[in-house]
């Protein structure tokens, strides 16, 4: 898809939702389209706090652990999942109007979304190549059983990886020889239907794709920096809640706590957009994964850097 076509893309406001429910039955052709795919042991689905793109690059307790998780695929002495076929991303950067986007590009470039950083950072680069079958197939799994009757989904071929997506997987799979690929976030759904969306993906576990949701559980760089970094109390109530509610696996209660909780909500979070990835993972899990957490700490007074993996 060209640039102009995108545009035109973007501008669209979706003109109605419908929801249907996840027992409704894949359409013959979707289930003859993932036989593409191989099928695979059941990958882990994971939500990963970013925090500032420095993190791809400095030696702390965030990049480490990143790079503890991905030599945990494979078939080394540390591993405990099989190498996936491809890595799905669910990007707080990637934000679209009236239309999901699937990163359907056989070379995606790396895009540095930021500015004001040391020139180490723009010197990085993650040359891992695209999936243009696992794009083709995910634009089917969005599409099946209509959510969003009036939303398109359009294969870009023009996006690149933007830093929620390089910055996690760069420490990740150093050797970027996964194919990766992504979807955008529209503005126009509400919390429940990216959930939805979201269930519609998670057949994706069972053909190799490790699906990663990359946000973060508290996100808002308005906020005064608190003395040495201090937690504002409200980024600890937010953050607990969260955790209490994944851990009693009260999907619910996290999608609508933007209408329960609105004050505490805008404080965590003045714009979503670092949130619905969690939403995304969330709804992409089963219901019986086991649930860990890592990188619990604070990237600032402001920024909850805790992340979750759920695995079969």
């Amino acid at each position: 898809m060209n640039r102009r076509q995108w545009l035109k893309f973007s501008t669209l406001a979706g003109l109605g939702l419908v929801t249907r429910t996840w027992a409704d039955t894949f359409s013959n052709s979707t289930l003859e389209s993932l036989k593409a795919l191989p099928k695979s042991p059941t990958m882990p689905v994971m939500f990963i706090g970013h925090g500032s793109p420095m993190n791809a690059i400095n030696e702390n307790a965030f990049n480490q652990s990143w790079r503890k998780i991905g030599k945990q695929f494979g078939e080394g002495s540390d591993a405990k999942w099989a190498k996936p076929s491809a890595i799905l991303v669910i990007s707080a950067h990637w934000q679209t109007t009236g239309g999901i986007g699937v990163l359907a590009s056989e070379e995606p470039e790396t895009i540095y979304d930021f500015g004001g950083f040391p020139q180490k950072l723009y010197d990085q680069t993650y040359p891992a190549p695209g999936s243009l079958t696992t794009a083709e197939i995910t634009k089917q799994l969005l599409q099946t059983q209509r959510h969003t009757p009036n939303t398109p989904i359009i294969l870009d071929e023009d996006r690149g990886f933007d830093h929620g997506v390089w910055s996690v997987l760069l420490p990740m799979f150093p050797k970027a020889d996964i194919p990766v690929l992504q979807i955008s976030l529209d503005r126009n759904l509400p919390h429940d239907i990216h959930y939805d969306l979201a269930k519609q993906l998670s057949v994706l576990r069972e053909r190799g794709v490790l699906i990663i949701g990359s946000g973060n559980m508290v996100h808002n760089l308005y906020a005064e920096r608190m003395p040495n970094s201090k937690p504002h109390d409200w980024t600890l109530e937010f953050e607990q809640k969260m955790t209490n509610w994944i851990e009693h696996r009260d999907d619910q209660s996290i999608i609508k706590i933007s209408r329960t909780m609105p004050k505490l909500t805008s404080l965590a979070h003045p714009t979503h957009e670092h949130f619905l990835p969690l939403i995304y993972t969330l709804g992409a899990k089963s219901a019986k994964d086991k649930i860990s957490f890592f990188n619990t700490g604070y990237g600032s007074s402001a920024i909850a850097m805790r992340s979750v993996i759920f695995e079969a």
